[in-house]
């Protein structure tokens, strides 16, 4: 079965990111490659783990900044060729059309809202109305941009889905599954079952199964649990 399961692998430690990747490659779709990683790693050991899944590659690095240094720094990741790459869609218009510019073959991946975020924090750096209401409209000028994804918070997935075309993708982090807490710094949060059936083609999850005992069990189950 086709998997929507998107690990976030947010580990500094290779060895460890290789584990997991060789543990769930089975049930999983992409692998989440983030900051953190690329910054300790770079470039080869990006290199390293596409070596262990097929180049199934998220490569989120939420770029942000002018025009021409967003188009820059997405040509300094092209070759890497992963399928999807991630750029702030706050950054505007002009900065989302440099990012498609830089690299056509990838699939431009814009973030709206950051899931660690809630209506007061939005308030108290300036964003007016709700969150909803920013979401969607950030969704919108990236696609206008030429994005070819979006990534939202699990309770924006419906609104964005009504006013973006079919066939961008939708992915979204904040994923639990039911038995677990929410208590976390994730503070938008839904099930598996419940985010695809909103709109969601992809599903971000780290600890509920990189923290599991046995991680390619945790996502066996979870993966059953979406099409059970």
């Amino acid at each position: 079965m086709s998997s929507p399961i998107i690990l976030a692998v947010d580990t500094n430690e290779i060895d460890i990111a290789k584990r997991w990747v060789s543990q769930t490659s089975e049930y999983v779709g992409l692998f989440k490659l983030g900051l953190e990683f690329y910054l300790r790693f770079g470039a080869q050991g990006i290199k390293e783990i596409q070596n262990h899944t097929d180049k199934r590659i998220f490569l989120d690095l939420k770029l942000h900044d002018i025009p021409n240094t967003v188009n820059g720094a997405t040509k300094q990741v092209a070759d890497l060729k992963p399928r999807f790459l991630t750029v702030h869609a706050s950054g505007g218009k002009e900065m989302v059309k440099a990012a498609v510019t830089a690299a056509p073959d990838i699939e431009i991946t814009a973030v709206t809202i950051l899931t660690s975020l809630n209506q007061m924090e939005l308030a108290e750096i300036g964003f007016s109305g709700s969150t909803l209401e920013r979401a969607t409209e950030l969704a919108k000028l990236a696609v206008s941009a030429g994005a070819q994804a979006i990534v939202c918070s699990p309770l924006e997935i419906s609104a964005i889905r009504s006013v973006i075309p079919d066939e961008i993708a939708i992915i979204t982090p904040g994923i639990r599954p039911l038995d677990q807490s929410k208590n976390d710094d994730q503070k938008r949060t839904m099930d598996p079952k419940s985010a695809l059936a909103a709109g969601a083609n992809y599903l971000v999850i780290g600890r509920p199964i990189t923290a599991a005992m046995d991680p390619e069990i945790a996502a066996k189950i979870i993966l059953e649990s979406i099409f059970n």
